[in-house]
């Protein structure tokens, strides 16, 4: 088997009134190369994925106050939260890359595989020409 990349696509995916965690999964098969013939766990062969309209994808039930997310500033006492609707009003983009980081495999090669990955709030972004029309 050879190692060699294949070309990469460019795959668009829109969040509007899509589940969290359901839309993470898609993107980080797509990233990974798991929708490929050849896919390889060791080789990273997967696409390009722009996500636009990040503020408004959809958690289920009562995740938006009960679901909580937590950082630390590395200073005593440094701990911070905030819960998915306080995160989605600041940075909607960082509750789609949080999802979509819990869902890649934790090795070396999990920081290539997310800097195919773009993620916007609203339907404008600026690869519009990396995109084959059909």
């Amino acid at each position: 088997m050879s190692k060699a990349i294949k070309e990469r696509k460019w795959v668009l995916i829109d969040l509007k009134d899509q589940p969290l965690g359901r839309a993470a999964t898609r993107i980080a098969d797509i990233l990974r190369g798991r929708h490929r013939a050849d896919f390889s766990p060791n080789v990273d062969s997967g696409d390009y994925v722009v996500a636009i309209n990040a503020e408004k994808v959809k958690l289920t039930g009562n995740k938006m106050q009960d679901k909580m997310y937590y950082w630390h500033s590395r200073f005593f006492g440094g701990l911070r939260e905030s819960n998915a609707e306080k995160l989605i009003e600041r940075h909607p983009e960082e509750l789609i890359m949080r999802a979509v980081k819990g869902m890649l495999p934790h090795n070396y090669l999990s920081e290539a595989i997310l800097k195919k990955f773009k993620v916007y709030t609203g339907t404008e972004h600026p690869h519009k020409a990396h995109f084959i029309s059909s």
